[in-house]
């Protein structure tokens, strides 16, 4: 049975080859993502982000357990902080989510960010299109947690929750750096702390001054105390809020068909980088280029103009 087979019947390993070769670039990985992808797209997104501290892998540990009694398929990408030595996960043990390492109905994969900004790996959307096509009904995004380069996740997502928790001292500080505008629903964690009313106080502050109409959906901001279960709930019912949101007058389509333009645009922005990369260093091995702009006989941007002339003339490539 061919590989593309097995994932559609829910093979684990087979999912977790296939994710293995998106993660690593492998030349099998872009003829799997197309044979799959007529049978991806029944799926739906969850991201999850926020300053580090939040709870957030305790968060989606609780989530996974609520849509399990629900008898749904749950996959998750969690996306960590790179190794500088081995370029794997560094966080990837994932200690949180092991109570559902043994449940068929869950499939958990920790990715390497790679030091790609903006807190998702360059194959999320790829992984997260071999958990679509396997059956998995809910699938969500756990990314690094690195403050504003966050606002990716939702671009790759139906619905994200901002979570932050009382007490950081820059949570808030972050959200008005610009992450707040990326929140569908906002996750106050750890709520059993001092400062969880002063912080609902400034989340609430802050919708109140952005521009909204009727067709707005105003972010809801649920308070919740994950490392007990509490809040779980109502989290959940503030997700499927959302849902009903994006469902009326065709938003969940639009959003969707947004973020297969960005995923386009991601993947045209991968292969020129890869190319300018081989190209940039063919150039510099003949050392003429660098040579000449460490004499000021050449600057970068005439050098950077070339080579894009190069692309112009090899367009298949």
């Amino acid at each position: 049975m061919d590989l593309v087979q097995q994932i559609l019947d829910g093979n684990v390993r087979a999912i977790a080859r296939a994710i293995s070769l998106v993660e690593n670039g492998d030349p099998q990985a872009v003829p799997l993502i197309k044979a799959l992808y007529p049978h991806a797209g029944r799926a739906y997104l969850i991201g999850v982000t926020g300053p580090p501290g939040g709870g957030k892998s305790t968060l989606v540990d609780k989530l996974i357990a609520h849509y399990r009694t629900q008898e749904q398929k749950v996959g998750v990408v969690a996306v960590d902080p790179t190794s500088p030595f081995s370029g794997g996960a560094l966080l990837g043990d994932r200690v949180r989510m092991q109570a559902h390492a043994t449940d068929p109905g869950v499939f958990i994969r920790s990715m390497g960010s790679r030091g790609h900004l903006g807190g998702l790996a360059v194959a999320t959307a790829d992984a997260a299109a071999v958990l679509d096509a396997a059956g998995y009904g809910v699938i969500m995004l756990e990314t690094v947690g690195i403050g504003q380069s966050e606002v990716e996740v939702a671009s790759q997502v139906d619905t994200t929750l901002l979570v932050t928790v009382p007490g950081l001292g820059d949570d808030v500080q972050v959200l008005k750096a610009g992450t707040m505008e990326i929140a569908d629903v906002f996750v106050v964690n750890k709520a059993d702390r001092d400062g969880v009313e002063k912080c609902v106080i400034e989340i609430e502050q802050l919708l109140g001054a952005r521009e909204m109409d009727e067709s707005t959906f105003l972010p809801p901001i649920v308070q919740v105390i994950a490392r007990d279960n509490k809040g779980i709930t109502e989290l959940a019912g503030a997700i499927e809020k959302h849902r009903a949101h994006l469902a009326a007058g065709g938003r969940l389509e639009s959003r969707r068909k947004q973020r297969l333009r960005n995923q386009v645009h991601a993947i045209i922005i991968n292969k020129l980088d890869r190319w300018a990369h081989a190209r940039l260093t063919d150039d510099m091995e003949a050392r003429e280029n660098l040579e000449g702009m460490y004499l000021r006989k050449t600057d970068p941007y005439a050098v950077a103009e070339e080579i894009l002339k190069q692309l112009a003339l090899n367009d298949d490539q």
